[in-house]
Protein backbone atom coordinates (compact mmCIF):
# COMPACT_ATOMS: atom_id res chain seq x y z
CA UNK A 1 0.00 0.00 0.00
CA UNK A 2 1.07 2.95 -0.83
CA UNK A 3 2.06 6.31 1.57
CA UNK A 4 2.90 9.87 1.55
CA UNK A 5 3.78 12.20 4.33
CA UNK A 6 2.63 15.40 5.27
CA UNK A 7 3.59 18.13 7.84
CA UNK A 8 1.56 19.24 10.66
CA UNK A 9 0.52 22.33 9.03
CA UNK A 10 -2.74 20.81 7.29
CA UNK A 11 -3.56 16.74 8.46
CA UNK A 12 -6.05 13.97 8.19
CA UNK A 13 -7.65 16.17 11.32
CA UNK A 14 -8.25 19.45 9.20
CA UNK A 15 -9.49 17.62 6.58
CA UNK A 16 -12.02 15.58 8.38
CA UNK A 17 -13.54 18.60 10.18
CA UNK A 18 -14.08 19.87 6.90
CA UNK A 19 -15.89 17.46 5.12
CA UNK A 20 -17.95 17.13 8.61
CA UNK A 21 -18.94 20.70 8.78
CA UNK A 22 -19.25 21.41 5.19
CA UNK A 23 -19.12 18.20 2.75
CA UNK A 24 -21.20 15.94 4.57
CA UNK A 25 -24.75 15.94 3.93
CA UNK A 26 -25.44 16.06 8.12
CA UNK A 27 -27.51 12.82 9.37
CA UNK A 28 -30.52 14.26 10.77
CA UNK A 29 -30.93 15.74 7.13
CA UNK A 30 -30.13 12.61 5.24
CA UNK A 31 -32.30 10.55 7.70
CA UNK A 32 -35.39 13.54 6.70
CA UNK A 33 -35.09 12.85 3.08
CA UNK A 34 -34.82 9.34 2.74
CA UNK A 35 -38.15 9.37 5.74
CA UNK A 36 -39.73 11.51 2.89
CA UNK A 37 -38.68 9.68 0.17
CA UNK A 38 -39.84 6.07 2.00
CA UNK A 39 -43.31 7.59 2.17
CA UNK A 40 -43.96 8.31 -1.04
CA UNK A 41 -42.86 4.95 -1.79
CA UNK A 42 -44.96 3.35 0.97
CA UNK A 43 -48.26 4.44 -0.51
CA UNK A 44 -47.49 3.73 -4.17
CA UNK A 45 -46.78 -0.06 -2.44
CA UNK A 46 -50.11 0.78 -0.37
CA UNK A 47 -52.00 1.91 -3.91
CA UNK A 48 -50.67 -1.02 -5.49
CA UNK A 49 -51.64 -3.87 -3.33
CA UNK A 50 -55.54 -1.90 -3.75
CA UNK A 51 -55.40 -1.94 -7.08
CA UNK A 52 -54.10 -5.31 -8.49
CA UNK A 53 -52.96 -4.54 -12.38
CA UNK A 54 -52.11 -1.38 -11.87
CA UNK A 55 -48.91 -0.18 -14.32
CA UNK A 56 -46.53 0.84 -11.88
CA UNK A 57 -44.97 -2.16 -9.66
CA UNK A 58 -42.57 -0.30 -6.64
CA UNK A 59 -40.15 2.68 -5.92
CA UNK A 60 -36.89 2.02 -4.82
CA UNK A 61 -34.52 4.74 -3.39
CA UNK A 62 -31.16 5.21 -5.42
CA UNK A 63 -28.23 7.79 -5.79
CA UNK A 64 -26.10 9.45 -3.11
CA UNK A 65 -28.29 9.86 -0.52
CA UNK A 66 -29.55 5.66 -0.70
CA UNK A 67 -25.57 4.83 -0.95
CA UNK A 68 -24.60 7.36 2.13
CA UNK A 69 -22.51 9.28 -0.49
CA UNK A 70 -24.50 12.31 -0.46
CA UNK A 71 -22.69 16.05 -0.24
CA UNK A 72 -24.01 18.88 1.74
CA UNK A 73 -25.29 20.89 -1.26
CA UNK A 74 -27.36 17.95 -2.81
CA UNK A 75 -30.99 19.28 -3.22
CA UNK A 76 -32.21 16.54 -5.11
CA UNK A 77 -32.46 13.03 -4.24
CA UNK A 78 -33.69 10.02 -7.01
CA UNK A 79 -36.51 7.58 -7.02
CA UNK A 80 -36.03 4.73 -9.67
CA UNK A 81 -40.22 4.04 -10.40
CA UNK A 82 -40.42 0.47 -11.47
CA UNK A 83 -43.10 0.08 -14.71
CA UNK A 84 -44.45 -2.48 -15.90
CA UNK A 85 -42.95 -3.30 -19.47
CA UNK A 86 -46.14 -4.61 -20.76
CA UNK A 87 -48.48 -1.97 -19.26
CA UNK A 88 -45.61 1.04 -20.50
CA UNK A 89 -46.87 3.46 -23.41
CA UNK A 90 -45.40 2.56 -26.12
CA UNK A 91 -44.26 5.73 -27.16
CA UNK A 92 -41.14 7.30 -25.36
CA UNK A 93 -42.66 10.67 -25.13
CA UNK A 94 -45.71 9.31 -23.76
CA UNK A 95 -43.72 7.52 -20.55
CA UNK A 96 -43.08 10.28 -18.41
CA UNK A 97 -47.20 11.96 -18.20
CA UNK A 98 -48.04 8.39 -17.99
CA UNK A 99 -46.10 7.99 -14.99
CA UNK A 100 -46.73 11.48 -13.34
CA UNK A 101 -50.71 10.41 -13.78
CA UNK A 102 -50.50 7.33 -11.68
CA UNK A 103 -48.07 8.53 -9.49
CA UNK A 104 -50.38 11.68 -8.73
CA UNK A 105 -53.07 8.97 -8.51
CA UNK A 106 -51.14 7.14 -5.51
CA UNK A 107 -50.28 10.45 -3.78
CA UNK A 108 -53.57 12.11 -3.85
CA UNK A 109 -52.03 14.09 -0.60
CA UNK A 110 -49.74 16.02 -3.02
CA UNK A 111 -50.69 19.37 -5.06
CA UNK A 112 -50.58 18.86 -9.03
CA UNK A 113 -48.23 21.70 -8.99
CA UNK A 114 -45.30 19.78 -7.03
CA UNK A 115 -44.98 17.29 -10.38
CA UNK A 116 -42.86 18.85 -12.79
CA UNK A 117 -42.60 17.34 -15.75
CA UNK A 118 -40.66 20.09 -17.62
CA UNK A 119 -37.67 17.36 -18.07
CA UNK A 120 -38.64 15.01 -20.93
CA UNK A 121 -37.57 11.56 -19.17
CA UNK A 122 -38.12 11.88 -15.49
CA UNK A 123 -40.99 13.55 -12.74
CA UNK A 124 -39.70 15.86 -10.21
CA UNK A 125 -41.71 15.70 -6.99
CA UNK A 126 -40.94 19.23 -5.12
CA UNK A 127 -41.35 18.98 -1.74
CA UNK A 128 -42.00 22.68 0.19
CA UNK A 129 -41.00 22.18 3.68
CA UNK A 130 -37.51 20.48 3.08
CA UNK A 131 -36.79 21.76 -0.33
CA UNK A 132 -35.96 18.55 -1.50
CA UNK A 133 -36.81 17.47 -5.11
CA UNK A 134 -37.46 13.78 -5.55
CA UNK A 135 -36.59 12.79 -9.34
CA UNK A 136 -38.59 9.76 -10.37
CA UNK A 137 -36.89 8.24 -13.06
CA UNK A 138 -38.65 5.49 -15.09
CA UNK A 139 -37.70 1.43 -14.71
CA UNK A 140 -38.69 -0.63 -16.93
CA UNK A 141 -39.42 -3.89 -15.39
CA UNK A 142 -40.31 -7.88 -16.67
CA UNK A 143 -40.07 -9.61 -13.38
CA UNK A 144 -36.36 -9.80 -13.25
CA UNK A 145 -34.39 -11.21 -9.93
CA UNK A 146 -32.50 -8.64 -7.97
CA UNK A 147 -34.83 -6.09 -10.03
CA UNK A 148 -33.33 -5.55 -12.69
CA UNK A 149 -34.78 -3.44 -15.50
CA UNK A 150 -34.08 -1.21 -17.99
CA UNK A 151 -33.15 2.37 -16.65
CA UNK A 152 -34.37 5.36 -18.54
CA UNK A 153 -31.21 7.82 -18.43
CA UNK A 154 -33.49 11.27 -17.09
CA UNK A 155 -30.86 12.96 -19.29
CA UNK A 156 -30.41 11.20 -22.37
CA UNK A 157 -33.55 8.68 -22.34
CA UNK A 158 -31.13 6.19 -23.11
CA UNK A 159 -32.25 2.31 -21.63
CA UNK A 160 -29.38 0.83 -19.69
CA UNK A 161 -29.50 -2.73 -17.48
CA UNK A 162 -29.42 -2.16 -13.90
CA UNK A 163 -30.45 -3.54 -10.74
CA UNK A 164 -30.84 -0.74 -7.97
CA UNK A 165 -30.63 -3.25 -5.03
CA UNK A 166 -27.24 -4.68 -6.52
CA UNK A 167 -25.91 -0.99 -6.93
CA UNK A 168 -26.12 0.01 -3.34
CA UNK A 169 -24.78 -4.02 -1.91
CA UNK A 170 -21.51 -2.99 -4.22
CA UNK A 171 -20.98 0.34 -2.32
CA UNK A 172 -21.88 -1.05 1.29
CA UNK A 173 -19.36 -3.76 0.91
CA UNK A 174 -16.91 -1.19 0.54
CA UNK A 175 -18.13 0.61 3.23
CA UNK A 176 -18.34 -2.30 5.35
CA UNK A 177 -14.30 -2.90 4.83
CA UNK A 178 -13.51 0.86 5.40
CA UNK A 179 -16.05 1.74 7.85
CA UNK A 180 -16.44 5.68 7.95
CA UNK A 181 -13.76 6.13 5.39
CA UNK A 182 -14.65 4.56 2.49
CA UNK A 183 -17.69 7.00 1.97
CA UNK A 184 -15.72 9.91 3.22
CA UNK A 185 -12.84 9.55 0.90
CA UNK A 186 -15.75 9.35 -2.05
CA UNK A 187 -17.33 12.59 -0.72
CA UNK A 188 -14.32 14.44 -0.92
CA UNK A 189 -13.42 14.13 -4.36
CA UNK A 190 -16.78 14.74 -5.35
CA UNK A 191 -16.15 18.21 -3.39
CA UNK A 192 -13.24 18.31 -5.36
CA UNK A 193 -15.49 17.82 -8.94
CA UNK A 194 -17.73 19.96 -7.46
CA UNK A 195 -15.68 22.95 -7.12
CA UNK A 196 -14.12 22.22 -10.98
CA UNK A 197 -17.79 22.06 -12.14
CA UNK A 198 -18.23 25.38 -10.41
CA UNK A 199 -15.61 27.07 -12.71
CA UNK A 200 -15.61 25.40 -15.57
CA UNK A 201 -19.28 24.34 -16.85
CA UNK A 202 -17.89 21.78 -19.10
CA UNK A 203 -15.63 19.95 -16.98
CA UNK A 204 -17.53 16.70 -16.63
CA UNK A 205 -16.87 14.08 -13.98
CA UNK A 206 -19.82 11.97 -12.83
CA UNK A 207 -20.36 11.23 -9.38
CA UNK A 208 -20.40 7.09 -9.68
CA UNK A 209 -17.49 7.33 -11.98
CA UNK A 210 -15.46 8.72 -8.62
CA UNK A 211 -16.93 5.97 -6.54
CA UNK A 212 -15.79 3.40 -8.66
CA UNK A 213 -12.42 4.60 -8.77
CA UNK A 214 -12.47 5.00 -5.50
CA UNK A 215 -13.43 1.42 -4.63
CA UNK A 216 -10.83 0.54 -7.36
CA UNK A 217 -8.56 1.59 -4.89
CA UNK A 218 -9.73 -0.17 -2.00
CA UNK A 219 -10.32 -3.64 -3.57
CA UNK A 220 -6.49 -3.63 -4.38
CA UNK A 221 -5.28 -2.00 -1.27
CA UNK A 222 -3.50 1.00 -3.02
CA UNK A 223 -4.30 3.07 -0.73
CA UNK A 224 -4.72 3.83 3.26
CA UNK A 225 -8.61 5.29 3.06
CA UNK A 226 -8.15 6.53 6.52
CA UNK A 227 -5.33 8.80 6.10
CA UNK A 228 -7.30 11.68 3.90
CA UNK A 229 -4.35 13.32 2.39
CA UNK A 230 -2.80 10.82 1.53
CA UNK A 231 -5.56 8.23 -0.03
CA UNK A 232 -6.30 11.92 -2.30
CA UNK A 233 -2.74 11.99 -3.11
CA UNK A 234 -2.68 8.59 -4.18
CA UNK A 235 -5.93 8.65 -5.89
CA UNK A 236 -4.88 12.02 -8.42
CA UNK A 237 -1.58 10.52 -8.88
CA UNK A 238 -3.21 7.55 -10.14
CA UNK A 239 -5.54 9.44 -12.44
CA UNK A 240 -2.68 11.54 -14.02
CA UNK A 241 -0.51 7.95 -14.18
CA UNK A 242 -3.38 6.16 -16.17
CA UNK A 243 -3.95 9.08 -17.65
CA UNK A 244 -7.71 7.10 -17.16
CA UNK A 245 -6.74 4.78 -20.09
CA UNK A 246 -6.57 1.46 -17.71
CA UNK A 247 -10.04 0.15 -17.77
CA UNK A 248 -11.28 -0.16 -14.45
CA UNK A 249 -13.94 -2.98 -13.67
CA UNK A 250 -15.38 -5.34 -11.26
CA UNK A 251 -16.59 -8.88 -10.73
CA UNK A 252 -18.92 -9.01 -7.70
CA UNK A 253 -21.76 -9.69 -9.80
CA UNK A 254 -19.99 -10.98 -13.39
CA UNK A 255 -17.23 -12.85 -14.86
CA UNK A 256 -14.79 -10.50 -16.28
CA UNK A 257 -14.93 -12.68 -20.06
CA UNK A 258 -18.42 -11.34 -19.99
CA UNK A 259 -16.97 -7.67 -20.84
CA UNK A 260 -16.95 -6.71 -24.07
CA UNK A 261 -13.51 -5.73 -25.92
CA UNK A 262 -11.66 -2.57 -26.81
CA UNK A 263 -14.80 -0.13 -26.71
CA UNK A 264 -12.52 2.55 -28.26
CA UNK A 265 -14.27 4.56 -25.97
CA UNK A 266 -12.10 7.80 -24.31
CA UNK A 267 -12.28 5.99 -20.88
CA UNK A 268 -13.93 2.71 -19.65
CA UNK A 269 -14.81 2.25 -16.53
CA UNK A 270 -17.68 -0.35 -16.41
CA UNK A 271 -21.33 -0.30 -14.61
CA UNK A 272 -20.21 -3.34 -12.17
CA UNK A 273 -23.56 -4.46 -12.33
CA UNK A 274 -23.88 -4.60 -16.32
CA UNK A 275 -20.86 -5.59 -17.98
CA UNK A 276 -22.37 -3.91 -21.24
CA UNK A 277 -22.13 -0.51 -19.53
CA UNK A 278 -19.33 1.89 -19.34
CA UNK A 279 -20.44 4.57 -17.53
CA UNK A 280 -18.15 6.60 -19.30
CA UNK A 281 -18.97 6.02 -22.61
CA UNK A 282 -19.70 9.54 -23.70
CA UNK A 283 -16.57 11.16 -22.58
CA UNK A 284 -14.45 12.10 -25.12
CA UNK A 285 -10.47 12.64 -25.33
CA UNK A 286 -11.39 16.26 -24.72
CA UNK A 287 -12.95 15.20 -21.14
CA UNK A 288 -10.45 12.87 -20.34
CA UNK A 289 -7.66 15.57 -21.00
CA UNK A 290 -9.48 18.27 -19.14
CA UNK A 291 -10.11 15.83 -16.00
CA UNK A 292 -6.59 14.58 -15.54
CA UNK A 293 -5.52 17.91 -16.05
CA UNK A 294 -7.52 18.77 -12.78
CA UNK A 295 -6.24 15.80 -11.02
CA UNK A 296 -2.85 16.53 -11.94
CA UNK A 297 -3.11 20.41 -10.51
CA UNK A 298 -4.99 18.41 -7.17
CA UNK A 299 -2.26 15.97 -7.25
CA UNK A 300 0.79 18.95 -7.09
CA UNK A 301 -1.35 20.98 -4.63
CA UNK A 302 -1.66 18.03 -2.57
CA UNK A 303 2.31 17.72 -2.62
CA UNK A 304 3.02 21.22 -1.86
CA UNK A 305 1.06 21.68 1.04
CA UNK A 306 2.89 18.55 2.32
CA UNK A 307 6.06 20.51 2.26
CA UNK A 308 4.62 23.93 2.92
CA UNK A 309 6.75 26.16 5.31
CA UNK A 310 3.38 27.85 6.52
CA UNK A 311 -0.03 27.06 7.34
CA UNK A 312 -1.11 29.74 5.15
CA UNK A 313 0.44 28.12 2.13
CA UNK A 314 -0.43 25.13 2.90
CA UNK A 315 -3.60 26.35 3.45
CA UNK A 316 -3.85 27.86 -0.16
CA UNK A 317 -2.76 24.67 -1.42
CA UNK A 318 -5.88 22.92 -0.06
CA UNK A 319 -7.96 25.84 -1.23
CA UNK A 320 -7.03 24.89 -4.79
CA UNK A 321 -8.74 21.48 -4.50
CA UNK A 322 -11.80 22.14 -2.19
CA UNK A 323 -12.32 25.68 -2.92
CA UNK A 324 -12.39 29.38 -0.80
CA UNK A 325 -14.42 27.25 2.17
CA UNK A 326 -11.77 25.43 3.02
CA UNK A 327 -9.88 26.58 5.98
CA UNK A 328 -12.46 29.44 6.96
Amino acid sequence: MTKVSTNQHINHSDIAIFANEVVNLPKEDADEYRAQAGRLCGRLADHIQANPGFGLVKMLQAGSIAKGTALRTINDMDIAVYVRKEAAPSSERDLVPWITERLREANPNLSPDQFDTSEPHCVTVRFRGTGLDVQMVPVLYEGASHDFGYLVDKYTGERTLTSIPLHLEFIRKRKNKNPGHFAQVARLLKWWAQQRKLEDGNFKCKSFMLELITAHHADRNMVDLSHYPSALEIIFSYVVKSGLKSRIAFIDYYDATRLPKNTGAAIEIFDPVNPDNNIASHYTEEDRGQLVLAAEEAGDAVSEAAVAFTKKQALECWQVIFGPSFGR
